[in-house]
């Protein structure tokens, strides 16, 4: 137990190398100001040493499975937390603001995040997330985003209980067979296969039975698609946006949402577990694509606030869920039909 405590400690402080680098910055910034401080300073090095960093407390996580089975429950979520913490870290190297140059990015995003996660290539997220989603959020037969909706049962119509369903969508037998698919077409491509068989190898290694299961097999197939749908559902209000005209930042504020506006502590848990790395800001990402993270609190103090404000997610009459399910009560027209074999591969879980 010492040792994995060890490693999960010094991955910590390898991920605080990245954020130090970024850290000293006015509390309030222009777009224009944020980018010309993060290109001053961008490395390759700095953002490695974050992945790398999450990938040993990973390793520690593993190895903490397996010296004390009663465990291996938090295991699975810290792993599946890790997971998320990856998947949006890339997110950035996909809009090219992880490190300094296109080759870095797309370097360390595959090697870190894509390969050993059984997510498809670098390029087609790009392609499907920046060129497809981002001009067209919330766009109904555009946004590739809504893919995913439908396939979770969020179409016009939808009932009170087939939208509380889809709030853990992932965690469902149908929900399991998207994830499912969705690796599936993504180890399609060479050496790919090899990279999630190096990984599973790796866990049991370092973690035995308890490692493989509950540090790799149950974060990758239920709990980090479970964070990441959560994350989707709080980037926009999908089913009622405010159609606005004007520049790019008055658009996203009629169709972008800030959870928690006046709770600090929400703030702070979904900051660190399912919304990490700024996408708790996800108006300011979606107004200004090219920010970074670390600059995203204060860009976004001097934006108008989006027309959303949801207090909650979940739960509650106010929570945003509750007004998904209002908009699709009112959508009217004939439901489309559910994609047979799962979502194509939307932008969340390539």
């Amino acid at each position: 137990m010492p040792a994995a405590i060890a490693l999960i400690v010094v991955g910590l402080l390898l991920r605080q190398v990245d954020r130090l680098r970024h850290l000293r910055r006015p509390a309030a910034l222009t777009a224009a100001e944020a980018m010309a401080l993060q290109r001053s300073r961008a490395t390759a090095w700095a953002p490695a040493l974050l992945l790398l960093g999450e990938w040993i407390q990973i390793v520690g996580w593993w190895l903490l499975a397996d010296a004390e089975p009663v465990l291996a429950a938090l295991t699975a979520v810290a792993v599946g937390v890790h997971f998320r913490h990856l998947q949006e870290i890339s997110h950035f190297a996909v809009h090219g603001v992880l490190a300094r140059g296109r080759r870095a990015n797309v370097l360390l995003a595959e090697v870190f995040v894509h390969l050993p996660m059984a997510l498809g290539p670098v390029g087609q997220r790009r392609t499907r997330h920046v060129r497809d989603h981002h001009p067209n959020a919330t766009v109904r037969g555009v946004d590739p985003n809504f893919e995913e909706l439908r396939f979770a049962g969020l179409v016009q119509g939808a009932g009170k209980g087939a939208v509380t369903r889809a709030a853990v969508f992932p965690l469902t037998a149908r929900g399991l067979w998207g994830t499912l698919t969705g690796m599936g077409r993504a180890l399609a491509g060479p050496g790919r296969a090899a990279a999630v068989l190096v990984t599973a190898m790796a866990a049991y290694a370092v973690g035995g039975w308890l490692g493989l299961v509950a540090g790799l097999v149950v974060p990758r197939l239920w709990l980090y698609p479970q964070f990441a749908w959560l994350s989707l559902l709080g980037e926009h209000t999908w089913f009622d946006p405010e159609r606005r005209t004007g520049n790019r930042t008055e658009i996203e504020a009629g169709r972008c949402l800030r959870l928690y506006p006046e709770s600090a502590v929400m703030s702070a848990v979904a900051a660190v577990t399912w919304l990490p790395y700024g996408d708790l800001h996800h108006y300011a990402h979606s107004a200004h694509p090219a920010v970074r993270w670390n600059y995203l609190p204060a860009v976004e103090r001097g934006l108008a606030p989006p027309h959303c404000t949801p207090p909650a997610l979940l739960i509650g009459a106010d929570s945003l869920l509750a007004r998904h399910r209002r908009a699709l009560a009112r959508t009217v027209g004939t439901p489309p039909a559910l994609a047979s074999g799962g979502p194509a591969g939307g932008s969340r879980n390539l």
